[in-house]
């Protein structure tokens, strides 16, 4: 009895539960108490039939995008409750006082930061935005491969659940947001910590890798007729740089962490010093996918400031080719740059020169995007909607956050400034200058696309403002703590004359706090005042790309007719030929259908992973099979499509003549 006890449940006991932890579990009953909450409203509204067949199982890449970006506002709220656990035990923790968190806690709350904030609040926020806009601008009704769409969702959703399941059963790891060894081997964190990590990410892992393939085959085959390379919309252009560099970094992320595996599961010494192993090796791999991500994030958010700067100047965008050529150039550099973030180790200085220099380099095509967009307002009929304030907001905070990636691209102020709070605010910088600013951008700008009504617009200028202001307080003070040489990752400081600068960025994440109250606010009451806020015209911000020349939101096909391109900035250029929609030959349309597979596959590779995480060997074989199982059934019980009628169709495109008139 005992051995099958052992191996249902491997190392799992009550002890798992944080019971000795006042925060974590207060933290799980507001959490417990929430979700009834949500499960009761959903049932109240008798809503579980539509939530299964409209969304869950929906293979519709609109849907799809909207669940990524709602995946990750959802997690955006839980990093930033780290952040600002952070903050207060930095502001508390002088002297005698140790704070309200304890440094093993501490540890924790800063690596899943991290990990949440990179791959589960950018990358779904990316994703979801590439999701949604790519079939639409290119002239496709769908991506190439609708089910592998919506199985990517749910294995990044379910690597999420991972990571917050790991708040209240067991522990996370300790280790920061890459996981270094040998902190991350079997000696130094023999826990389930680590083992969230590599389970969460690998999930998650897979989904991103299926979504940048399914994305590469989508714009490269889909593509509407006329619709060449050099008349892409620079967002899709972007978006295929994007998943071509996700495509190559993803499966090293999913190599690392199976050797990373092996050395904890197996007793092998890939990473140990023991044996022929080489902590540096994982470092080094590591950030041959590391850095390839932060490119992953920003290119998408550069080609969003491109869509909102040219709409909201009414100008054709300026340098259409360079900017091109320079997505193409970052595409390129940001795999000759990775050794940059570890200058410190050792590599010689040939290396650290060489590495150095292409630092700097691929800072020339960043520079030059950001002229062009200058180049674009400038002489043009600036609006200043919330999407154009974000992208304002942008270019001066990302150049000023550029400018000191310069600076430590130059290998003797990084040997000084590398573990230094400077290193945190630099990051922080181009992320939230850059990733966030053009996600929040994206979504103002999309949003009435997505639903047929715009956003708030007063509360929309409250987050931008709030956001911006708050990050200058909040990590400006970490540039001049770095400088004074205070080094990242502590939880206690003897140093009293260092409690101003923490309390300045802790008013800061303040702030930043209210901006995404704000946010919230706004969805809010923008859903109240739809009425109000609705656009008839299919095109409130008069767009220039093809994505506004349907309804909003577009119907589940997206086009009737396949539309023919003649100009990179295609709805532009129709309204100015005096485009007319067709009034007949309209035909019935066969779209994918509707399944559970991806969402059920996903479910059972979660709980392999769970099993996995803590030596639940039976557990975890039953998963593989029945998952194995499942993809079998799936791949020959798959109902291809599903019927449109020929009138409905009619019927629908007779709706949107008549909304699209006044711009026609």
């Amino acid at each position: 009895m005992s051995e099958l006890t052992s191996n249902l449940m491997g190392r799992l006991t009550w002890d798992a539960i944080p019971y000795n932890e006042p925060i974590l579990l207060w933290t799980f009953v507001a959490v417990a108490l929430g979700g009834v909450g949500i499960l009761a409203a959903v049932t109240y509204f008798r809503a579980w039939g539509v939530l299964w067949r409209d969304w869950i199982t929906s293979i519709d890449h609109k849907k799809i995008g909207i669940m990524y970006i709602i995946l990750g506002l959802v997690m955006l709220l839980r990093g930033f409750s780290d952040a600002i656990m952070m903050r207060a035990q930095q502001v508390l923790s002088f002297g005698n006082s140790m704070g309200f968190l304890p440094p093993h806690h501490y540890d924790q709350v800063f690596t899943a930061h991290g990990v949440i904030m990179i791959f589960f609040v950018a990358m779904p926020l990316v994703t979801g935005l590439m999701n949604f806009v790519v079939p639409l601008q290119i002239g496709a009704r769908d991506v190439a491969f609708p089910f592998l769409n919506n199985f990517s969702f749910w294995m990044t959703a379910f690597g999420a659940g991972l990571v917050m399941m790991s708040l209240f059963v067991g522990e996370f790891a300790r280790t920061g947001w890459l996981a270094y060894p040998p902190l991350s081997g079997i000696l130094y964190s023999p826990d389930a910590g680590v083992d969230y990590y590599i389970w969460s990410l690998q999930i998650a892992g897979v989904g991103t890798l299926l979504s940048g393939i399914n994305l590469i085959a989508t714009i490269v085959k889909m593509r509407a007729p006329g619709m060449t390379l050099m008349k892409m919309p620079v967002f899709t252009w972007t978006a295929l740089c994007t998943n071509v560099l996700i495509v190559a970094a993803f499966p090293v992320l999913t190599a690392v962490l199976a050797l990373l595996s092996l050395d904890r599961y197996a007793g092998t010494d890939f990473f140990t010093n023991e044996l022929g192993g080489n902590a540096m090796m994982y470092v080094n791999l590591i950030w041959i996918w590391g850095h390839p991500e932060v490119y992953i994030l920003i290119l998408p958010a550069f080609g969003v400031f491109s869509e909102v700067v040219s709409t909201f100047s009414g100008k054709r965008l300026f340098g259409y080719a360079s900017m091109v050529y320079a997505t193409i150039v970052i595409t390129i550099l940001s795999y000759l740059v990775w050794l940059h973030h570890f200058f410190t180790m050792g590599s010689g200085a040939s290396v650290n020169a060489f590495f150095g220099i292409t630092t700097m380099i691929i800072s020339i095509p960043t520079g030059a995007k950001i002229f062009n967009w200058l180049f674009t307002m400038y002489r043009g009929r600036i609006r200043f909607e919330v999407p154009m304030l974000w992208t304002i907001g942008f270019m001066i905070t990302f150049v000023i956050g550029g400018m000191t990636g310069v600076l430590l691209a130059v290998p003797p102020a990084d040997f000084v400034l590398h573990n230094s709070l400077f290193l945190v605010a630099h990051f922080h910088n181009v992320i939230i200058g850059g990733v966030l600013f053009g996600m929040f951008a994206g979504i103002n700008y999309w949003f009435p696309k997505a639903f047929g009504y715009k956003l708030d617009p007063f509360w929309g200028k409250c987050s931008f403002w709030l956001w911006v202001s708050g990050f200058w307080f909040a990590f400006m003070p970490l540039y001049v703590l770095g400088l004074m040489g205070v080094t990242r990752r502590l939880s206690h400081f003897d140093d009293p004359s260092l409690r101003i600068w923490f309390e300045i960025a802790a008013f800061g994440a303040g702030l930043i706090f209210l901006g995404i109250m704000s946010l919230i606010i706004q969805l809010v009451v923008s859903y109240r005042n739809r009425a109000s806020l609705r656009d008839t015209t299919g095109d409130p911000w008069d767009g220039r790309t093809l994505e506004w020349s349907t309804s909003s939101p577009p119907p589940a096909y997206n086009f009737a007719f396949t539309p023919v391109v003649h100009d990179n900035d295609t709805w532009a250029d129709m309204k100015k030929n005096g485009y007319v929609r067709p009034q007949r030959g309209f035909i019935p349309i066969h779209m994918p259908k509707n399944t559970g597979a991806g969402f059920i596959i996903a479910a059972l590779s979660a709980l392999g992973g769970f099993a996995m995480i803590w030596h639940m060997w039976l557990v975890a074989c039953v998963a593989l099979a029945t998952m194995l199982t499942a993809v079998i059934v799936h791949t020959f019980n798959y109902k291809r499509d599903f019927h449109i009628p020929a009138e409905e169709v009619v019927r629908v495109e007779g709706i949107r003549t008549r909304m699209l008139a006044s711009h026609v």
